[in-house]
């Protein structure tokens, strides 16, 4: 990239992605003493310079989160908050509108908070909430705004309410693991799991599906294994309440973080009860009751054994130390709750998602949580009134094929059609059939995806995008770049939009949302790209953005419907039939007005009325084929269309002018 001795400023600052001015400003806090005016650099500074970049850049980073920090604790301690009006679902764009936070702050805060989006995805009125408290924004819920949204959680209530006292019966409680990263989330539920199975289950359990079940004093309990917030944010997006209890981990040798105090927001947020895990009291530095202190003072969690209402138990799960214990405090919790953990196992099952895939050699593969009712293997599934499928097999979390599964239950469903999301309800019942494209065996089977938040298109007049790009910049940028498209109609929808380099399940996961798949300063292994042969995945990687947006816009205009505009042209009097078959007639007329032209189209008038139309051929004066015949003019031509034309009836003469918008 160095070219004789010298680099030009602009050239290094497009490495190091940011503007030349940018670059001369920030080189002398670099330690680098080049002036204002400095055009060029010479190669052994310019190469100290980008060696020296990474570690300034995470310094910048680092300033610019604590200069956020300090304006939100100025805002809170102001008592000064901008109040904005939302409704249940806004995207970030939307957000970033109403707020005047900028869109890169609301995306930088949300991926702060766990939550991975895009500028034209939606975020639910809770998120918007917790975020929006750290923007120093105090967000109101306008019921005006909300629109039609179908509350998941609601229809499974309405489907509970509707059954008779009788016919319900008590089902296992549905807990989620929530936490700071690194506190022991997953090594917990690896404990709970493994305790359970010494404590006396026959054989050993292989977790296969994204959720299980234990046993305690001959109860079971229903253990939710999410990825994180984002999981479990997305079901809270489709008012999906799937969890009865929370369990809030929290390790005994570090305290409430960041990540603490938002996943305690988030269940605060789905109103669930909830108890505290203080994990880690294995390590020599674990400090129980200093937690509980920042538990008090930090979130307004009042331990039970200081005077307040939330249990905290401590454990370990390296050792299995209080997981016991933590078991009973859950069933105990559950005992308080019970009148919310009922449900009639002896109708058709009802569920939500938890996890949603396309398997090679298995199709597409679901797993939910049943709700209410009983699914059985060869239940036709619905989602959105849409048919996706049978349950053609079903296993349990051991990985065992099952006949049936009743409520609170985690199943893994094979056999369906369609992919469905985290969060959408699936209903035993009859929908309405689609259509789904045959492949081959080695290559995955196409998917529909189904949102209430943001659908995949696979209509004529959509593009669908996956975006793999080198950085998260690079990604905004083209994200932003593409909002700015005037699309004329076009949906544009980015399915997903990663970092780093195409791999098999990038080709897997284009190929299922009918997606092409776009590549920024990123390679694609070889099997990656005999993948996207095979399943013939649109494909393309760049360099340079603009090249990347061209090619995006001239997609967009072959799309772009055209404006259809009527030109009226004349009007002309029938004056004679001259013959009449199935679908078209020869007539005489004279032209009253305007004109008559070969390939134009007439509206049929009779008594005043519009009765019918059709279109004009051939169009001959006297023995003369022509192709227009003016005012006062006698002629014949042939009709195509219905052939109900009479003597003295006035045809309207038009044409329809198709006018094509630029894509700018």
């Amino acid at each position: 990239m160095f070219l004789n001795d010298y680099m030009n400023i602009t050239e290094l600052a497009r490495i190091l992605r940011i503007t030349p001015q940018e670059l001369r400003d920030y080189l002398p806090q670099m330690g680098f003493d080049i002036g204002q005016k400095a055009i060029k650099v010479d190669k052994p500074t310019a190469k100290k310079i980008i060696s020296a970049w990474p570690a300034f850049s995470r310094k910048l980073a680092r300033q610019e989160r604590e200069k956020k920090q300090e304006e939100a604790v100025a805002a809170e301690m102001s008592g000064e908050k901008k109040v904005i009006n939302i409704p249940q679902l806004v995207t970030v764009r939307e957000l970033s509108e109403l707020s005047g936070v900028s869109v890169k702050n609301i995306l930088a805060e949300l991926m702060k908070n766990g939550i991975f989006t895009s500028l034209n995805e939606k975020i639910d009125f809770d998120t918007a909430a917790v975020i929006g408290e750290d923007l120093g924004l105090d967000v109101h819920l306008d019921d005006a705004l909300q629109g039609d949204l179908v509350n998941a959680d609601s229809r499974i209530k309405d489907v509970i309410s509707g059954q008779k006292e009788n016919d319900l019966c008590s089902r296992a409680p549905i807990i989620v693991v929530m936490g700071h990263v690194d506190h022991g989330k997953t090594k917990l539920l690896d404990s709970i799991r493994t305790t359970n199975v010494v404590a006396g289950e026959a054989g050993g359990i292989t977790q296969q599906i994204g959720a299980y079940q234990v046993t305690r004093h001959d109860r079971l309990l229903t253990f939710i294994d999410t990825p994180g917030h984002e999981a479990f944010t997305a079901m809270r997006n489709r008012g999906a309440k799937v969890a009865d209890i929370a369990i809030l981990v929290v390790a005994a040798d570090d305290g409430v973080k960041p990540q603490t105090v938002e996943a305690y927001r988030i269940i605060e947020a789905a109103k669930v009860p909830f108890i505290v895990a203080i994990n880690k009291i294995d390590k020599p530095e674990a400090n129980i009751e200093k937690v509980k202190q920042e538990l008090a003072n930090q979130l307004n969690i009042t331990p039970e054994d200081w005077g307040g209402k939330v249990v905290c138990v401590p454990v370990s799960a390296k050792d299995g130390t209080g997981i016991d214990d933590l078991l009973d405090v859950l069933l105990l919790t559950a005992d308080l709750n019970e009148e919310n953990l009922r449900a009639n196992p002896n109708m058709d099952a009802i569920g939500t998602v938890v996890e949603s895939n396309v398997d090679k050699s298995a199709g597409v593969v679901a797993t939910i949580l049943i709700q209410n009712g009983t699914l059985h293997v060869g239940d036709n599934l619905v989602c959105n009134n849409m048919c996706y499928g049978k349950a053609r097999n079903l296993k349990n979390y051991k990985g065992e094929l099952v006949d049936s599964a009743g409520p609170s239950m985690p199943i893994k469903i094979i056999g369906l059609k369609i992919a469905p999301e985290v969060g959408d309800i699936i209903e035993v019942g009859d929908g309405i059939k689609t259509k789904i494209r045959k492949m081959k065996a080695s290559v995955l089977r196409s998917q529909i995806t189904q949102s209430c938040v943001e659908e995949s298109d696979n209509s004529e007049d959509s593009i669908n995008l996956l975006i793999k790009s080198d950085t998260l910049g690079s990604g905004e940028a083209i994200e932003s770049s593409f909002s700015k498209i005037d699309t004329h109609g076009v949906k544009i929808r980015i399915i997903n939009r990663g970092l780093g380099n195409i791999t098999e399940g990038d080709i897997t996961k284009a190929e299922a949302n009918n997606a092409q798949l776009i590549g920024f300063n990123v390679t694609i292994s070889p099997q990656a790209q005999e993948l996207a042969r095979e399943s013939k995945v649109q494909l393309k990687i760049y360099k340079i953005i603009y090249e990347l947006i061209n090619d995006l816009k001239a997609q967009i205009q072959e799309l772009v419907k055209p404006e259809i505009k009527r030109v009226d042209l004349g009007r002309l009097k029938v004056l004679a039939i001259f013959r009449t078959e199935k679908k078209s007639q020869i007539i005489g007329g004279k032209v009253l007005e305007g004109r008559v032209e070969h390939n134009s189209f007439a509206e049929i008038k009779r008594e005043g009325e519009i009765i019918d139309e059709g279109k004009i051929g051939a169009i001959k004066i006297g023995k003369e084929e022509v192709t227009t015949a003016g005012a006062d003019a006698e002629c014949g031509m042939s009709y195509e269309g219905r052939p109900i034309i009479k003597e003295g009836d006035i045809l309207c003469i038009y044409q329809e002018e198709k006018i094509y918008k630029k894509v700018s």
